[in-house]
């Protein structure tokens, strides 16, 4: 039997009357119209949550979008500086400092800075331990007691390297800050210490070129290129530290310039210094022999009374010089090193390097004369040239004949070698005063520079320091096929109980090729101490004059000077001694010779 609704009739009996009677009520559209509502306000809600949700999402990506884009593109103009109640702000982007062939002498790497508020240090005991363990050359208890000061702001360290800054990142300890900064890296170390000078941490010059256009370097831009050559300065670097070695000696100052343009090609002082290392460093080596230290020069100071005794006219070539015996002054007496006991004429006095001579042939030009021309080889006032570290020239108080004949052979006036190196500049170029510089040159352009003499006392003095080496004090300097001249110095020191004997300061100054000057080179040794190889001798001669002519040797090919494979044809001695008809003669034709090589 079937049920109304199609089932078996076991299951009708599961319907009571109710059942039946509610299936025949008509039927009620309010309960659907509330369901209906409580759907759609369900459904709104949703919509209006996941609006909002999405405005959050967005504005998050666009805040972490526009950090990123002040990181990338704003960050270096308008970062904060965190120090600004410490110190100025940071400038970045220091100009590089190249020698004369672009090699790079000074450049600047970003760093990065470790600083702290300490307020924001949950355990100053357990930061400051763990922070000299990263950074050693940290003092734990001095960092503690740093840590626990009342201030805001404080530096841990600055210019972390890499390797330190993520070890002390990776501590993870609350409150350590980096800030990035600017490194200043010499990449030759020690060898351009004393002209390039260096910055401070917070990149400004604090000595040296870095000083000097510190202004320049700080807006970026174009490398500052300068005239120095390094493979020059190794060279002498290498040298000078040799010397220094082998006489066991205080010191030594060395320099390459270019005779006609004026242009420093090197400059060395040592001791020298690490600029990365600064301030381990000794007051002796910060000190630049070169342009500060002002010295009495001995017998190289017989290059100028010889030169301005011969463009007066009051002295010949073939004037002779009574150098018999000592010049006797109260209890003082000026006398020879190596005595020749007999009359002198100038290129004899030179030769001989006769103190005698040089101090008669001073007074024989005059006092006025000797001053004149001393100050116009730019003796009397401190030396110009692109560095802060100038030395000022002693100049006798009185000047009397004394004076003037001590000062004919170095004593009584103090200078710099610099200035030194300069003034023999003009005496052997031509005649002309260079202008000195520490900057290249534009090829072809104007030298600047005040005639001091005349070219033919030039032309004199360039025999006259060729004679020195080939038979004189200077012969070890010699080197083949590159016809060097110069003349030695050996001072006794000053100090307060007067001269020390065994305190010396033996030097040599040099120029090649003699016959038309390119470059004046000077080794100056600070008091060295006599061995077997130099037969007891710490004179110019034996110390300083052996240097010169390691320099010379390897720096010539380097600059495109190959030695002349020839004899040597030209004896200055010839020409400036002898006065015969036939001698003269002879000399004539080979200065002509010597002239066109």
């Amino acid at each position: 039997m079937l049920t109304p609704n199609g089932s078996s009739g076991r299951n009708s009996a599961r319907f009571g009357k109710a059942d039946y009677a509610s299936l025949n009520r008509p039927f009620d559209s309010s309960i659907s119209h509330k369901v209906e509502r409580a759907q759609n306000k369900r459904i709104y809600t949703a919509q209006i949550r996941l609006i909002y949700a999405s405005a959050v999402f967005a504005a998050a990506f666009l805040a972490i979008a526009l950090r990123l884009v002040d990181l990338t593109i704003f960050q270096e103009s308008s970062e904060i500086d965190l120090r600004t109640s410490v110190s100025a702000p940071i400038t970045y982007g220091r100009s590089n400092i190249t020698d004369r062939n672009g090699q790079i002498l000074a450049t600047s790497l970003s760093t990065a800075s470790l600083y702290t508020n300490p307020k924001e240090i949950l355990d100053v005991d357990e930061t400051a331990t763990k922070l000299a363990q990263v950074l050693p050359d940290l003092n734990r208890q001095a960092l503690k007691a740093k840590l626990s000061e009342p201030k805001s702001f404080i530096w841990i360290k600055r210019n972390l390297t890499p390797e330190q800054h993520y070890k002390v990142h990776m501590l993870g300890l609350p409150g350590l800050n980096f800030q990035r900064e600017e490194r200043r890296v010499y990449p030759l170390g020690s060898m351009y210490s004393h002209v390039v000078g260096l910055t401070d941490l917070d990149s400004k010059g604090v000595s040296g070129i870095e000083k000097t256009f510190d202004g320049n370097l700080r807006k970026g831009g174009d490398d500052l290129q300068l005239s120095l050559d390094t493979r020059v300065q190794s060279i002498l670097h290498e040298e000078l530290r040799r010397t220094v070695r082998e006489f066991n000696a205080r010191g030594a100052a060395g320099l390459v310039l270019d005779a006609n343009t004026g242009e420093v090609i090197a400059m060395v002082s040592l001791p020298d210094f690490d600029p990365h290392e600064f301030s381990k460093s000794s007051q002796d080596a910060r000190f630049n022999r070169i342009t500060l230290g002002v010295y009495e020069m001995g017998s190289t100071f017989k290059i100028f009374n010889t030169a301005m005794a011969l463009d007066s006219g009051k002295v010949k070539i073939s004037d002779s010089f009574d150098a018999t015996h000592p010049i006797k002054i109260g209890r003082f007496e000026i006398s020879d090193f190596h005595p020749e006991n007999r009359w002198l004429n100038v290129a004899e006095v030179f030769e001989h390097s006769s103190n005698i001579g040089s101090a008669k042939m001073a007074l024989t030009a005059g006092i006025n004369e000797q001053k004149s021309f001393l100050q116009r080889l730019g003796l009397f006032n401190p030396a110009t040239i692109e560095l802060p570290e100038i030395g000022k020239p002693m100049l006798p108080r009185q000047w009397t004949e004394v004076t003037a004949m001590t000062v004919s052979y170095g004593y009584g006036i103090s200078v710099t070698p610099l200035q030194l190196a300069r003034a023999v500049a003009g005496v052997v170029n031509g005649g002309v005063l260079p202008e000195l510089t520490l900057l290249k040159r534009p090829a072809n352009a104007p030298l600047p520079g005040v005639r001091v003499m005349s070219e033919t006392t030039s032309k004199q003095m360039r025999e006259l320091l060729r004679l020195v080496v080939m038979k004189g004090t200077g012969q070890k300097a010699d080197v083949g096929g590159y016809y060097v001249g110069g003349k030695t110095g050996t001072a006794e020191k000053s100090g307060a109980g007067g001269y020390a004997e065994k305190k010396l300061l033996s030097s040599f100054i040099g120029t090649f090729p003699t016959v038309d000057p390119k470059y004046v080179i000077l080794a100056m040794i600070d008091e060295p101490v006599a061995n077997k190889a130099s037969f007891g001798f710490a004179t110019g001669g034996w110390v300083a004059a052996p240097a010169v002519n390691r320099v010379i040797a390897r720096m010539a090919p380097l600059l495109g000077y190959p030695p002349l494979d020839r004899k040597e044809d030209f004896m200055a001695k010839d020409r400036l001694v002898n006065n015969s008809p036939q001698n003269n003669a002879n000399s004539l034709r080979k200065e002509a010779v010597y002239e066109t090589q």
